[in-house]
């Protein structure tokens, strides 16, 4: 009878987990979070990490070369598909204000003589992507910055224009540095600081498990630091996310803003790019209140 009992009072075993089950996180956000702290992840991060080698520059990850011999692949899809790049590392600067002034102090870091400017009537009407060299004011031909694009917000009613700056995450620095001094942009006086965004009440409560688990995993990194909670991500690799994105001119009205890591860019090359733009996005309907 006490052997019977026995047998019955056992507990049914769980099935045995899988080793990648096992070690698998149990807060993927907060290990992505901490995995995070030196260089960006971009949005395709976690595709690319499955199938390239990654490389960390200009404080991105970056997938380099492939893990496959794909590159007949890739070709292919280029001559007769489509095949789709992530440029998102590439940084945008946003600058807001009247058209004429805008223009005036532009010209001063661009030169008719290189092509294109930013007074091209296609470009300036926005239907048309721009694309020319950058130089330091009033230095033609001599100290060049590098080459950006640009694109126009179309006309409206109001009397400000908006422009977004295309440019290489290495000579961000050395352009925004000239453009706020063309145009005399100062931090304002209530710089608003972005402070990350807590995480939910479950996603804490998950966090509380990670760090009572002290056997598994340590709750301090190689640094002393404390495990940092569930937050989102502000900020990117060529920019501090407690640093100013925003400077405004008091003389003019002139604003620029770093939209990098905001905006998202992506390269289609192939003959079959619109076609899939034409199934991808859906124009959405105008609803006037």
């Amino acid at each position: 009878k006490q052997a019977e009992k026995t047998v019955h009072q056992k507990k049914e075993q769980s099935k045995t987990k899988c080793r990648k089950a096992r070690r698998r996180h149990i807060n993927l956000v907060a290990e992505f979070n901490r995995r995070q702290r030196k260089n960006i992840w971009l949005e395709t991060h976690v595709w690319h990490a499955k199938r390239f080698h990654m490389v960390k520059k200009w404080g991105y990850s970056l997938g380099d070369s492939p893990t496959e011999k794909c590159y007949r692949a890739c070709y292919r899809a280029m001559t007769n598909h489509c095949l789709l790049q992530d440029l998102s590392y590439y940084c945008c600067l946003e600058l807001t204000g009247k058209e004429n002034e805008l223009l005036k102090q532009l010209a001063r870091i661009s030169s008719v003589d290189t092509g294109l400017t930013f007074e091209e009537a296609c470009c300036l009407s926005g239907r048309f992507e721009g694309s020319l060299n950058l130089y330091r004011a009033d230095r033609y031909p001599e100290d060049m910055l590098g080459p950006v694009t640009f694109i126009w917000k179309p006309r409206n009613d109001s009397e400000n224009r908006q422009l977004w700056i295309w440019l290489h995450p290495a000579l961000k620095q050395d352009i925004l540095r000239e453009l706020k001094a063309i145009f005399q942009c100062r931090e304002p006086e209530e710089m608003y600081t972005p402070e990350p965004v807590t995480a939910s009440v479950q996603e804490e409560k998950q966090m509380d498990v990670v760090l009572s688990l002290g056997k598994k995993r340590k709750k301090e990194d190689k640094e002393g630091e404390r495990a940092v909670p569930v937050k989102k991500i502000i900020g990117d690799g060529t920019r501090d996310p407690f640093q100013s994105y925003s400077w405004v001119s008091q003389t003019t009205g002139i604003v620029i803003s770093d939209r990098t890591m905001e905006v998202l860019r992506y390269r289609l090359i192939g003959p079959l790019s619109h076609s899939v733009l034409t199934e991808t996005l859906k124009a959405a309907s105008l609803q006037t209140v």
